[in-house]
């Protein structure tokens, strides 16, 4: 992975927040998407809630949203854009560059090797 002049400046802002971190690590892990009750049970999250982060994701194109019906009751579907992964992927190497130069700069009292832990 190449340095950044600036790792700090490409932690977006819109995944660094820790619900939208979670919903969309949620995401990274169904490939068949996940409905809205599971996403809001597996994050801990109460409908609102939910529904506000959703509505940023959506905006920025990280998420897409699929509204059926499933034996006559309404089902909502959301999933991880193509868009979303990617930029996901850039955020979380980003991070990983930012926690390693701190692991770097705290070397000598940490007890492990971040980089170890990090890449695991």
């Amino acid at each position: 992975m190449p340095k950044r002049d600036n790792p700090y400046a490409a932690l977006n802002k819109l995944f660094h927040e820790p619900n939208r971190l979670a919903i969309v690590s949620a995401l990274c892990n169904a490939e068949d998407g996940m409905t809205f009750h599971d996403l809001k049970e597996e994050c801990g999250l109460t409908d609102g809630n939910l529904s506000r982060h959703l509505k940023s994701l959506q905006e920025a194109r990280i998420i897409r949203i699929k509204k059926s019906f499933v034996k006559m009751k309404p089902q909502t579907a959301i999933f991880l854009t193509d868009r979303g992964r990617d930029r996901f992927v850039d955020y979380l190497a980003a991070l990983e560059e930012v926690l390693l130069k701190a692991a770097e700069s705290v070397s000598t009292a940490l007890p492990v090797n971040l980089h170890k832990t990090v890449r695991a």
